[in-house]
């Protein structure tokens, strides 16, 4: 939660959130909360009923990261979790899988996130950990 939005990218919030339809994919950053997509999250899926009772986001491509504050702090459980809005609105997930293998997602030099669900990143307790250059690598496949 300590990323600003770079200024280029589209900002999509309740306020605005009619948008979504003008995309064919959409990834979705989700901060993680005690092993679950914060309430923020819900709060905004639950925004978007009208899109939802008008069929405006079936079909199109749904993918995650996520940031959790420890290893076993809820990484895939929280891609898993979210995929049930992806397929309520007739979304198509698609998961990173394994294809960043080669470019780290195996190792074990270093503690990172990164499972075949999404890219994810350890952001530390208080949130403060940046995303390491291995982390960055896996993201940037997805």
């Amino acid at each position: 939660m300590h990323a600003a939005p770079k200024a280029e990218d589209t900002v999509i919030d309740h306020s605005n959130i009619d948008k979504l339809v003008d995309y064919d994919g959409i990834m979705f950053g989700v901060p993680t909360r005690f092993g679950n997509a914060a309430a923020q999250m819900k709060s905004f899926w639950d925004s978007t009923g009208g899109l939802w009772q008008a069929e405006k986001l079936t079909g199109k491509l749904g993918a995650s990261f996520v940031s959790t504050g420890t290893q076993g702090g809820g990484q895939e459980v929280t891609h898993f979790t979210h995929v049930t809005h992806f397929v309520h609105h007739g979304m198509v997930f698609v998961p990173l899988g394994y294809q960043a293998g080669g470019d780290g997602q195996f190792s074990f030099e270093e503690i990172h996130g990164g499972s075949p669900w999404g890219a994810s990143v350890l952001a530390g307790a208080d949130g403060s950990r940046q995303p390491s250059e291995l982390e960055l690598k896996i993201a940037a496949k997805q």
